[in-house]
């Protein structure tokens, strides 16, 4: 059978006309991997699907302020929001998480509208007030105007911060906005977020209406990898803190591993009523197969080669192949503090895209996927930098 019949039997089985999908899940797994399926084997087929898949998105973008819905009925183009989203509101690390694949989508297409509608995005960011600098997780994409004053770098928010330090990354360094935009809002994380345990952890806590909650989640772990990455872009009396400050992360995320019977980290962990680094509530004991530990030991360790992060990664494979491998292939657990796993009986699909490549990019040369010529989008798809010459930021 040909690549070409595969493709349209899996769109069809995966996207019946009628159907409501996740415009941020389409975009980040889909598009993203379509768009780097082209870029690493050429082959037309990508190119045309990742175009046609994104122009399946686009009625998602018909709100009063461009701010996208969540979720988007294929057949009738009608959008909506998550019925828990504060109100009616989109999700920063939901709308924020669009910009590279669209960038692509354009540059491919020699269509403007797809950069047209994300760098529209940043226009009605612009335009808010941020409380603390800060960008809460909520913002009424008919209004206009921020829901309740939640803010993570975890869940809801991490990959918005991503997205803006790698967007000046993969413009080959030219959007200066989206440069700007990330060092600002890492400023206030640093100010109002990153606080260090009585134990001398460093760890990210997420604010609420101006209270923190001492609690890192997994999902948070990601950003010790993103702060090396745009370490030596900041002021220049900057890139040995950042440096420092990621490797502190690395090693907080390291710790909630250690911590655990399984030597896996649980979904969630706190520093509050005299624990450091470790879950106290049953339902955040538990581990998916998140990939964001092992996401920043691979970062860290192509920018320092300090061997403890292979060590740490193989320490990983370890655990995973103790208590998480099963006869049909690899499953999360319910409690990482148990002596034995109870199983979820559930490989989630970013362990194929996202731990197991990061584990495998953490244990080869530099020069394979080499930073300085590839972007890892969210969902890990390598997206090539776009060459100045090649395309222009629209503002």
């Amino acid at each position: 059978m040909s690549l070409t019949i595969h493709l349209f039997l899996f769109s069809c089985v995966l996207f019946p006309q009628n159907a409501e999908i996740s415009v941020f899940e389409v975009n980040i797994r889909f598009v993203g991997g379509l768009l780097s399926a082209y870029y690493l084997s050429g082959k037309e087929v990508f190119r045309r699907k990742a175009v046609e898949l994104g122009e399946k998105l686009l009625p998602a973008f018909k709100t009063p302020t461009g701010i996208p819905w969540a979720l988007l009925n294929l057949k009738s183009g009608i959008g909506r929001n998550w019925p828990w989203a504060s109100g009616g509101s989109s999700i920063l690390a939901e709308y924020g998480t669009l910009h590279l694949e669209f960038m692509h989508l354009s540059e491919l297409s020699g269509r403007p509208v797809f950069a047209e509608k994300v760098m529209n995005i940043r226009k009605v960011l612009n335009r808010l007030d941020k409380p603390q600098g800060l960008y809460p997780n909520y913002l009424n994409p008919n209004s206009g105007q921020w829901g309740q004053h939640h803010v993570s770098v975890g869940g809801l928010g991490d990959s918005f911060y991503e997205y803006l330090l790698k967007a000046w990354l993969m413009s080959d360094k030219t959007d200066e906005e989206g440069k700007k935009l990330y060092y600002d809002a890492l400023q206030a994380i640093e100010k109002n977020l990153i606080r260090k345990s009585s134990g001398g952890l460093t760890y990210i806590a997420e604010w609420k209406g101006g209270l923190l909650e001492h609690k890192m989640g997994h999902l948070t772990c990601f950003a010790g990898g993103m702060i090396a990455l745009g370490a030596d872009g900041g002021p220049d009396d900057k890139t040995g803190h950042q440096m420092e400050l990621a490797a502190e992360i690395a090693r907080t995320c390291h710790e909630s591993y250690a911590r655990t019977s399984m030597k896996l980290g649980p979904e969630a962990f706190r520093f509050d009523g005299g624990v450091e680094a470790i879950a106290t509530r049953q339902n955040e004991k538990y581990f998916i197969l998140r990939p964001e530990v092992i996401e920043t030991y691979m970062y860290m360790w192509r920018f320092t080669h300090d061997p403890k992060y292979r060590q740490w990664g193989w320490e990983a494979v370890q655990a995973l192949e103790k208590y998480c491998r099963v006869e049909g292939g690899y499953s999360g657990v319910r409690d990482v503090y148990a002596n034995t796993p109870n199983h979820d009986d559930v490989q989630q699909s970013f362990y194929l895209a996202e731990t197991l490549k990061y584990l495998y990019l953490l244990f080869s040369d530099d020069d394979h996927l080499p930073f300085e010529h590839w972007v890892f989008n969210t969902e890990a798809h390598p997206l090539p930098v776009i060459k100045k010459q090649n395309v222009e930021i629209r503002h």
